[in-house]
């Protein structure tokens, strides 16, 4: 998943990304209102990291403009004001969550992963796929309790579409979502197709996969 961190303390902004890089989450970084809304504007994120204190102002006023723009994203405000008349404002102005400063990292994660569970309805720890059953906390997919070897993007890629199952998503979407953004130097759309081949390729090898779809001259989608 992608995320944008609007935060001014560059320490905290670098340590946050590190964390949640290896946690496996693609990051873009603002240390502004200005810079994070041009970020906004231009990319879609799941997952936009809000800071209060900005130098540029405050970020209570990013969020409105922010949601226009992505509207799918979840919003978690990152502050140091602890009086209830801020939180409550984010809130009132569709903020997902509050997380007062100074927090752990871990804490962070846990909070983002508690959006993506009701956001995404996942009520179970291991979800239906066909005759498959993925575990989104561990990365794993099972069939009949036998783990199956999926490289990581392999793994991003399939999650992805589950999570949007129903929905489908272009190579471009897929690409900015699992690499970063689609205008990367490396970028080539015929990653995603050799990464779906190779998904099918290994789960066909122990059940049908009928329900990873090529929607033709578009992209891909999970039908459930």
């Amino acid at each position: 998943m992608k995320v944008l961190i609007v935060e001014d303390e560059k320490t905290l902004a670098y340590e946050m990304e590190d964390f949640l890089k290896k946690a496996f989450y693609i990051c873009d970084l603002a240390h502004n209102i200005s810079d994070g809304l041009e970020k906004i504007s231009a990319n879609s994120y799941d997952f936009i990291l809000l800071d209060l204190g900005l130098p540029d102002g405050d970020g209570l006023t990013l969020l409105p403009k922010a949601k226009k723009h992505n509207p799918d994203a979840a919003y978690i405000i990152l502050t140091a004001r602890g009086n209830l008349e801020d939180r409550i404002a984010g809130l009132d102005l569709g903020a997902d969550d509050y997380l007062p400063k100074p927090f752990s990292l871990l804490e962070l994660q846990s909070r983002m992963q508690a959006i993506a569970r009701r956001k995404f309805n996942l009520k179970e720890e291991l979800l239906p796929l066909g005759d498959f059953k993925l575990d989104l906390q561990k990365r794993l997919i099972f069939f009949n309790g036998q783990q199956i070897e999926l490289s990581r993007k392999e793994f991003d890629i399939l999650s992805y579409l589950f999570l949007h199952s129903n929905r489908v998503l272009t190579r471009m979407q897929l690409s900015e979502h699992i690499w970063g953004t689609f205008a990367d130097d490396d970028y080539d759309s015929n990653y995603i197709d050799a990464h779906i081949k190779n998904i099918r390729k290994k789960l066909n090898a122990w059940a049908a996969t009928n329900f990873l779809e090529t929607v033709r001259g578009v992209g891909y989608r999970i039908k459930k």
